[in-house]
């Protein structure tokens, strides 16, 4: 494994410090990403620049017991392993990840040859009322750290700014949400907060992105 970094040269050295660097801190690296000023979905350099160097990385991380995945269905690599340790979440939005995964698998079932859904922060909101699992409406400073939490681990891309958070706010749900939750997975956790107490949005945390349903 050494050999294999020592015969890279300095450029390639550092595109594979990159790569472990950011696996590390994201859990997830994407494919393809929207970029809003186009309009269009854009390669992303990173995913190609890690899976270059794939069996590297693994054995990387496979040293400290953390599997390297690659999903190449929906174009997403990403790291599992109880030495993965993310930002906890707070309650809000680990439920946002639940409607978030329903509405994203909704789409897929009638989409022909696309893997990226777009919805709205109302249609989330909805569907949360529709499960009985809000029983107050979240804060706007709430909305926007799990939204900007959600964003930070590639599982939306907020079409909208962030800041005018009381108007419509569209955004992309990427297919890192696949690789989190199960469908199934996803239904049974909506069960159980909906017969719990959902009220306290803030004290209440989840597990990382990267380990809730891995």
């Amino acid at each position: 494994m050494i050999d294999y970094y020592e015969q890279l040269s300095q450029e390639e050295q550092e595109k594979v410090r990159e790569s472990i660097q950011t696996l590390y801190r994201q859990t997830f690296l994407l494919e393809k990403k929207y970029d809003k000023k186009t309009g269009r979905y854009r390669l992303n350099q990173e995913y190609y620049q890690c899976t270059g160097h794939l069996e590297f990385i693994r054995a990387y991380f496979a040293v400290m017991g953390i599997d390297v995945i690659e999903n190449s269905s929906v174009g997403v690599i990403y790291i599992r392993g109880e030495q993965v340790v993310g930002e906890k979440l707070p309650k809000l939005a680990t439920l946002y990840i639940l409607v978030l995964k329903l509405i994203y698998d909704e789409q897929m079932m009638t989409a022909s040859n696309s893997v990226n859904a777009v919805t709205s922060l109302g249609a989330v909101h909805e569907k949360l009322a529709v499960y009985r699992l809000l029983k107050k409406q979240p804060s706007p400073t709430e909305i926007r750290r799990s939204l900007s939490l959600l964003k930070r681990y590639q599982m939306i891309e907020p079409l909208d700014s962030l800041d005018g958070i009381e108007g419509p706010v569209q955004m992309v749900i990427y297919p890192a949400i696949q690789v989190v939750l199960m469908g199934d997975d996803a239904r049974e956790l909506i069960g159980t907060y909906s017969e719990g107490d959902t009220e306290d949005e803030e004290s209440d945390e989840s597990n990382e992105p990267g380990e809730s349903g891995l």
